[in-house]
């Protein structure tokens, strides 16, 4: 279970956010200021993940905004990588999008993170990562499954609101809700408020 753990470490091949493969790309220098976002796909040019990938960079400023980068993983090449960014999205590319995506030729980021199937292609795993490296929230999806982009922008709103503030995110939370207080009578005063709302 990676969740409250320090998330696995890496350092590999990676196309930048503006282009350029760069030989060492290294996770814990790549996290924000308040935290990252890694996720992974199962392959370049494909077909679920191209709506993935630009949901992602369409929300990119909302992650970075927030002192959060995002990185995408998968165990395809640097080239390839590479030449879906320079396909336009009409010819079924995804354009230049506003974050890195990280090689796993390997398959070993895949396989610390648990998210590689049969050993041949991650599964869709979202890691939200704290700014000291733990990980906060964790999500699987099989492979015909998109994801939510919107839920892990929310994700991370949950947890700056908890580290600034001390208190808990209840069922539903969205930034500018009320917290929680995590005592039994924080609880109960929460849902004598709310409880109409959950």
């Amino acid at each position: 279970m990676l969740v409250t753990n320090k998330a696995p470490d890496f350092t590999a091949t990676a196309v930048t956010a503006d282009g350029q493969i760069v030989e060492d790309f290294n996770l814990y220098e790549n996290i924000g200021e308040k935290g990252a976002v890694v996720f992974f796909y199962p392959l370049d040019f494909t077909f679920v993940c191209p709506s993935e990938i630009i949901a992602f960079s369409k929300r990119a400023d909302e992650f970075t905004s927030r002192g959060v980068n995002v990185i995408g993983v998968s165990v395809d090449s640097q080239f390839s990588h590479f030449a879906w960014r320079e396909t336009p999205v009409e010819q079924g590319g995804i354009g230049r999008v506003k974050f890195p995506l990280v090689a796993d030729l390997t398959k070993q980021i895949a396989r610390d993170f648990d998210v590689l199937l049969n050993e041949e292609v991650a599964l869709r795993g979202s890691f939200l990562i704290d700014s000291d490296g733990t990980v906060r929230h964790a999500v699987i999806n099989d492979l015909p499954l998109g994801r939510n982009v919107d839920e892990m922008v929310r994700m991370v709103d949950t947890m700056i609101f908890t580290n600034e503030n001390g208190e808990v995110c209840p069922a539903g939370w969205a930034k500018g809700d009320e917290g929680m207080k995590a005592t039994t009578e924080g609880v109960a005063q929460y849902l004598e408020k709310n409880e109409d709302n959950l």
